[in-house]
């Protein structure tokens, strides 16, 4: 009546001990260490790579305890944050083109757990330490850019399709065409129209000059703000990628805000320069035709900007953007082969190497400005001559001041350009020291919950408290065990649902404990007591579960950040629980007193 099959118990063994094998690396924690990644399509983490660190730190005498390939870059391991600094200065030098060097955190477990792909769980900000910004994105900016892009390509295509107008105005997000005539007019307005279904405009006769007015619609404004937030997340997560951080949090709040956690980044100046860098490429065509001299007297031409290229001397850009970043596909730092001076290679996509071409052919002998904007700041890094045509999509930008800047360059344009500017409203950084004063707190109130709900239960309900005890121990080693194979991030409210769980698990044990009484009571055998009690009490307990299991989905659902991260501890745990409670203790007990044929009375 009370006894499990041979293959039930092993499974039940079996199932306990992958869990532990599985939690076990959270025992060992974490460990500070350098990561390498390249970043150059033509360099690759490998096993090379691994023996040039080793060298590099072997001649230093730098000690290290392990050095690995994981997710295409070389992560080394230190017994100390002091060698870890040291090592990072060392091979900030010796890798200084083609590799990003930063300061990580890695797991210490041993190499057999970690061969079986047994990992810790990820720890948040709150417990980690870290940084934490709020950046608010520029969207009078994205819209503006949007204009004078819908602008730009309106020019090509009305000069493509030989539709004559006499210029072209930009002011305040609104476009303005002017024509000769009135047919010339609306065959532009039905062409318009036809191929540019976010823009909107009206005809307007000032005279003998006939007008065409509108901008981008309401729809149209809506679904750029929102691209130019999802943009600039991507653009964020690929940044952030480069710095080498484990399970970051980048997400949006409200309408115009994100929010960027970096949980064990110990370089913040490193991570809030990268994140608040707002760089973006701009390639326009030089103005030669007017005066500079008169320029520098403030007469500076409409269509024309005035800039001052990196020796000093004073140049006339024209306002028409040719081709943004928006086109690059990869960047990485070199050198020019002629004059050795540092460079950035850009890759173009097709569309962008046939603009750039179309550009270089249309306009040999002229000089073309390559231009950095940043935060509002425009600089002309490089201004050459344009000697013949150049296709193939592969551009090379000299006039960098340093490998240095080459680099960081080359990372700003390989992440992407933000699609508008971003300013960073918040920063707050939680230190190494604070994130483990909040585990230990963690820790200490879940330790000491899970010892008062045991004490309580042996003492109501002595053996049968036991087996609950044990059956709630095992129900914490299947949720830890669970949360580290899902590499899920645990928080403060994460360990205030472990702590949730385990209060909420003893309820179906109180459940078949009480059950089992009421059996006894009533004048039944302890065997039949026993099978009765677990058999009567199931339908509760599922029934009991299942409405905590939709509050936890809601609350996934319906919540963001830390809610969710409490929902699926609970959720989890809910879970767990059911096993532990009816199946892992209904095993206890069978193999206590199943195997007693005459039981005259049971410890409950």
């Amino acid at each position: 009546m009370n006894r499990f099959p041979l293959w039930k118990n092993l499974l039940i063994v079996a199932i306990l001990l992958v869990a532990f094998i599985y939690a076990l690396p959270n025992v060992f924690g974490e460990a500070p260490a350098v990561q390498v990644t390249p970043t150059r399509a033509a360099f690759h983490a490998d096993a090379r790579l691994v023996q040039e660190i080793k060298d590099e730190l072997s001649a230093a005498h730098i000690p290290w305890d392990d050095a690995e390939v994981s997710d295409d870059s070389v992560k080394v391991r230190f017994q100390s944050t002091d060698w870890q600094l040291k090592a990072e200065d060392v091979l900030q030098n010796r890798f200084r083109d083609g590799y990003s060097v930063a300061l990580n955190l890695i797991s210490a477990s041993p190499a057999w757990l970690t061969a079986i792909g047994a990992k810790p769980m990820y720890l948040g900000l709150d417990l980690r330490g870290g940084v934490h910004f709020l950046l608010q994105v520029d969207m009078q900016a994205a819209l503006d850019k949007a204009v004078q892009r819908n602008a730009n390509d309106l020019r090509s295509q009305l000069r493509d399709q030989q539709i004559h107008y006499s210029g072209l105005d930009i002011s305040h997000q609104n476009i303005v065409l002017h024509f000769a005539d009135a047919a010339t007019r609306n065959q532009a307005a039905s062409f318009i129209a036809h191929n540019y279904p976010d823009l909107m405009f009206n005809p307007r006769d000032n005279g003998t000059d006939f007008l065409l007015e509108g901008g981008l619609r309401a729809d149209a404004i809506k679904r750029l703000q929102d691209s130019a937030v999802q943009q600039n997340i991507t653009t964020l997560r690929n940044r952030v990628n480069e710095l080498g951080v484990a399970e970051p949090v980048i997400q949006q709040q409200g309408t115009d805000r994100v929010v960027v956690e970096l949980p064990g980044v110990q370089d913040t100046a490193k991570a809030k320069e990268i994140l608040g860098r707002t760089a973006s490429l701009e390639i326009r065509m030089v103005d030669e035709s007017h005066d500079i001299a008169a320029a520098m007297q403030g007469q500076v031409p409409f269509d024309d900007d005035l800039y001052t290229e990196r020796n000093g001397m004073p140049i006339l850009v024209k306002k028409t953007v040719l081709l943004t970043g928006d086109y690059i596909t990869d960047a990485s730092p070199g050198f020019d082969q002629q004059s050795g001076q540092a460079a950035v290679h850009v890759n173009l996509d097709s569309r962008g190497a046939r603009i750039f071409r179309d550009v270089t052919r249309e306009n040999v002998g002229k000089r073309m400005a390559i231009l950095l904007v940043e935060k509002g700041k425009t600089e002309v890094i490089t201004a050459p001559v344009i000697r013949e045509e150049i296709g193939g999509g592969r551009v090379q930008i000299t006039g960098m001041e340093s490998a240095q800047e080459a680099s960081d360059t080359a990372l700003l344009l390989r992440a992407g350009a933000l699609a508008a500017p971003m300013d960073i409203v918040e920063e707050r950084t939680v230190g190494p020291s604070l994130g483990a004063d909040n585990i230990r707190k963690g820790f200490h109130s879940n330790l000491w919950g899970f010892v008062a709900v045991v004490g309580f239960m042996i003492l109501y309900y002595r053996l049968f408290g036991m087996f609950s005890a044990l059956a709630l121990t095992a129900n914490g080693l299947l949720l830890v065990s669970l949360l580290s194979v899902m590499q899920a991030t645990l928080t403060l409210p994460g360990m205030a649902g472990i702590a949730l769980t385990l209060g909420m698990a003893i309820d179906a044990n109180v459940l078949i404990n009480e059950r089992v009484r009421e059996e006894l009571r009533n004048g039944n055998s302890p065997q039949a007591a026993i099978h009765a009690g677990y058999d009567r009490a199931w339908g509760t307990i599922l029934d009991s579960n299942i409405t905590n299991l939709i509050a936890g989905v809601a609350l996934f659902w319906l919540g963001s950040g830390p809610v969710r991260g409490f929902a699926v501890v609970l959720c989890l745990g809910i879970l767990t629980s059911m096993f532990s409670a009816v199946t892992l203790s209904r095993a206890l007990v069978n193999l206590t007193y199943g195997r007693r044929h005459r039981l005259s009375s049971i410890s409950i």
